[in-house]
C-alpha cells in the first residue's frame, strides 16, 4: 500500500486528469442521453480535435524545456493553409509535392523563431507573439481576405478518410481490421509493461505489487480494445488518428528513452545546472522550437484538409487550446515536468468538454468561460502541489 500511495502522489496530476476525463465522459454520456459515445460521435471527436492533439505534443516540449509557450502556432496553421490553398487550388500542384513544400516552410519558420529564442535569447513569449502577428498578416495578404476551396479528395482524405477494411468481405457492419489493430496494440502494450516491470525489479526500483500491476494492465488493455471496437462499429480508424498515434509513440519514446529527450527535462528543471553538466542548452532549446513549428505545420495541413478550405480566420485560438491541454494534462507552469500522454489526456478533456457542451446546446461564450475555469484549476493545482512538495 505504501508503494501504491507513493506512486499516486508522484503522478497525481496525470492520474487526477485521467480520472477527471472519465468522470466528464460519464457526465456527458448521461446528460446527452447516450449521444456522446455513439460510435459516429467518437470518430467525429477525434477528427474535430486532431489539430489540438498534434499541437499539444509540441507545446509540451516547449513548456517542459523552459516553462515557455509558442503563441504563433495558430497563425502558422493558417499560414500553411494559405500556402496549401495557393499551391493546390490556384496552381493545381500535386498534393504530395505541396505538402512537402509546406513541411519545408514549417521547418524554416522553426529555424527563424528558434534562432532568436535560443541563440539571441529574446524571450519566447515576445518572439512567438511577433510570429503570431507576422504569419497572420502574411496569411491575409496571400489569401487577400478570401477563402480558397475546394481541395481535391486526395488532400481532404487526410482528415476525413479511414483505413480501409481488408476483411470487408466478412460483412459491412463491423470493421474487422480496426478490431485486429486494437488487439495488436493492446498486446504490444502488455509486453512493454511486462518488460518495464522486469527491468525495475532487476535494479530494485519501486514497482506496483503484482496484483495491482495486472489489474492496471488488464484494465488499460480492455479500454484500448473497447475504443477500437467502438471505432469499428462506424467506419474504422481515421487516417488522422493513425498519424497522431505514430506521433504519440515516437515522441513518447523520444522523451523517455533517449538522451536528447532527457536533456530537455534537465534543461527545464534547472538550465544552469544542465549547462554545467555539459548539455548544449542553446541547441536543445533551438530544436524544441523547430519541432514546434514542424508540428504546427502538420496541424495546419490536417485542419485545412478537415475544413476543405484555406481561410484567413483559420487557427484562431489554436495556441490557447494547445497550451490549456498541456497544463490540464499535467505539465508544470515552472517547466521540467510534463508528458506527451498527459498532454493527449488534457486535449481529450478539452475536446470532450467542447463536444458535450455543444450537444447540450451550451453557448460558445459559456463554453469559453468553463474551459477557462478548468485551465485555472489545473494551474492552481500545480502551484499548490509544488508548494506542498517543498514544505
Amino acid at each position: 500500500m505504501k508503494n501504491i500511495s507513493s506512486l499516486f502522489k508522484n503522478n497525481i496530476r496525470q492520474y487526477g486528469m485521467l480520472i477527471a476525463l472519465i468522470v466528464i465522459m460519464i457526465f456527458f454520456q448521461i446528460t446527452t442521453h447516450g449521444i456522446l459515445l455513439v460510435p459516429m460521435n467518437v470518430s467525429n471527436l477525434v477528427l474535430q480535435n486532431a489539430y489540438v492533439l498534434i499541437l499539444a505534443i509540441g507545446m509540451t516540449l516547449c513548456i517542459v524545456s523552459s516553462a515557455n509557450i509558442d503563441l504563433s502556432v495558430g497563425s502558422v496553421c493558417a499560414f500553411i493553409g494559405s500556402i496549401m490553398g495557393t499551391l493546390v487550388v490556384n496552381m493545381k500542384m500535386n498534393v504530395s509535392l505541396a505538402i512537402v513544400i509546406c513541411l519545408i516552410i514549417g521547418l524554416l519558420i522553426g529555424i527563424w523563431q528558434g534562432f532568436w529564442i535560443a541563440y539571441i535569447r529574446i524571450p519566447a513569449f515576445i518572439v512567438t507573439l511577433a510570429g503570431m502577428l507576422l504569419f497572420r498578416g502574411l496569411t491575409i495578404t496571400i489569401l487577400q481576405g478570401l477563402t480558397l476551396s475546394p481541395f481535391p479528395d486526395s488532400f481532404t482524405f487526410i482528415s476525413s478518410g479511414f483505413i480501409p477494411d481488408i476483411f470487408s468481405f466478412l460483412g459491412p457492419n463491423l470493421n474487422v481490421t480496426s478490431v485486429l489493430i486494437g488487439i495488436i496494440i493492446s498486446i504490444i502494450y502488455i509486453l512493454i509493461e511486462i518488460k518495464n516491470r522486469t527491468e525495475k525489479q532487476k535494479y530494485n526500483f519501486e514497482s506496483l505489487p503484482f496484483i495491482f500491476f495486472m489489474t492496471k494492465v488488464i484494465l488499460i488493455a480492455f479500454v484500448i480494445n473497447l475504443f477500437f471496437f467502438w471505432l469499428a462499429l462506424y467506419r474504422g480508424i481515421p487516417i488522422i488518428l493513425a498519424i497522431i498515434g505514430i506521433l504519440v509513440l515516437v515522441y513518447s519514446i523520444f522523451t523517455t528513452q533517449t538522451v536528447p529527450g532527457r536533456y530537455i527535462y534537465a534543461m527545464g528543471g534547472n538550465e544552469k545546472a544542465a549547462k554545467l553538466s555539459g548539455i548544449n542548452t542553446n541547441k536543445a532549446l533551438f530544436l524544441v522550437y523547430v519541432n514546434m513549428a514542424f508540428l504546427a505545420t502538420l496541424a495546419g495541413i490536417a485542419f485545412t484538409a478537415r475544413l476543405n478550405a484555406a481561410s484567413p480566420q483559420a487557427g484562431l485560438n489554436f495556441e490557447l487550446d494547445a497550451i490549456a491541454a498541456c497544463y490540464i494534462g499535467g505539465a508544470s507552469a515552472y517547466g521540467g515536468v510534463g508528458t506527451v500522454i498527459g498532454a493527449i489526456v488534457g486535449a481529450l478533456v478539452m475536446g470532450v468538454l467542447n463536444n458535450g457542451m455543444s450537444i447540450l446546446g451550451v453557448g460558445s461564450d459559456m463554453q469559453m468561460s468553463i474551459k477557462g475555469l478548468v485551465l485555472l484549476a489545473a494551474v492552481v493545482f500545480d502551484v499548490f502541489s509544488k508548494a506542498r512538495s517543498k514544505s
